[in-house]
């Protein structure tokens, strides 16, 4: 073999040892593509805001629980008391009762029975009815002070289990706030432009505080009272009311829906509802801030027949605000709709979303 034709298999040889080491090093790049510096800016931002909102609801929750804690004190003291007045009846019911069981009180038909006049008559049954009506006096006050203590420790139960969930929720949202700090910890660290990023954080924290969730419960709180002249509305549109037999199915496009809020207030105008499979999309824009809210409808009978809205997800400035942050907004606002309010003998029995569509399926009251 030539020197040309050894150095030629040679250079192939180290070129194909070469590709090899190419393909060995970017496989695992391929098979788990790295976030960008963007994509990773973004996560770091949304974290730092779920960390301030989960803190808010652990700050709620611990509140909650003082205040229960509170209460339960007060009727502990209370039961202490109605113990030490019960035991005071408890003595003197017991030698009622134990009167009658051993006979004692059975002079008193003697009495009734051995009259003489009826005068005599009358005396012995006002008597009677003096010592008839003491004991049955002191059995009913014993019985209603036991009443009172047994329904104490019925409610001091309830409000103990209220209290160990309470607790659970606590712990929960603690573990979820460490572990996102963590997280923030190991994702700032050793990166150059940490400082810069917690300021961006501290920005959007602030921002958020003082106009986003401002902003945010101007629109709930638009909706709630949208919501409330819904049915009447309803009432007034009927071909949007179907009814065959004792069935009854309210069918709302979104664009009739977009219309009624824009007529209900102006802050619709840049705002739209969408429906698509089973969920509704709810999203706008003012100025700088763009805010997208999605949930569901379910249907609750307790403590009546109503069809409530439930946020899946809220987005502000493209940043997801954790579930906290929405059964906060669920609580205080109220976006369900009540069929009773159109027709008082129909409830609301399926909720559908679909096509553009929200359909409401009715059945009497039985």
């Amino acid at each position: 073999m030539t020197w040309t034709a050894k150095r030629n298999r040679i250079s192939a040889a180290a070129t194909a040892m070469l590709l090899i080491a190419l393909l060995l090093i970017r496989l695992p790049v391929w098979a788990e593509p790295l976030p960008t510096d963007e994509e990773e800016m973004h996560s770091l931002l949304e974290k730092s805001l779920s960390v301030v909102e989960i803190d808010k609801e652990i700050s709620r929750i611990s509140a909650q629980k003082q205040e229960l804690m509170l209460t339960m004190t007060d009727t502990e003291k209370q039961l202490l008391l109605q113990e030490q007045q019960i035991s005071d009846k408890q003595e003197e019911a017991g030698n009622v009762l134990r009167a009658y069981y051993m006979g004692d009180r059975d002079f008193l038909l003697q009495a009734l029975l051995s009259f003489n006049s009826l005068s005599e008559l009358f005396q012995m049954l006002d008597y009677a009815e003096i010592i008839l009506t003491h004991d049955k006096d002191t059995l009913n006050t014993y019985v209603g002070q036991y009443r009172k203590v047994k329904q104490g420790y019925e409610q001091l139960q309830t409000r103990q289990a209220e209290l160990n969930a309470i607790e659970e929720q606590l712990q929960t949202q603690k573990k979820r706030v460490l572990a996102l700090e963590q997280q923030l910890d190991a994702q700032l660290s050793g990166r150059s432009d940490a400082d810069r990023i917690r300021i961006l954080m501290n920005e959007l924290t602030s921002y958020w505080e003082t106009a986003g969730i401002n902003e945010v419960k101007q629109y709930f709180r638009a909706l709630s009272k949208a919501m409330k002249n819904l049915p009447s509305w309803v009432q007034d549109n009927k071909q949007l009311l179907e009814i065959k037999g004792f069935n009854y199915t309210i069918r709302v496009p979104e664009d009739d829906l977009n219309s009624f809020l824009r007529e209900q207030n102006d802050i619709f105008n840049n705002f739209a509802f969408t429906f698509k499979d089973d969920k509704i999309i709810a999203q706008g824009k003012s100025d700088n801030m763009e805010i997208k809210i999605t949930g569901h409808y379910t249907i609750e009978n307790d403590p009546k027949n109503a069809i409530l809205f439930h946020v899946d997800e809220l987005i502000f400035n493209g940043f997801s605000l954790p579930d906290t942050t929405s059964r906060a907004l669920e609580e205080e606002f109220d976006l369900g709709f009540y069929p009773d309010l159109i027709v008082s003998f129909l409830k609301a029995n399926a909720v559908e979303i679909k096509d553009g569509e929200l359909t409401i399926k009715l059945q009497l009251k039985l």
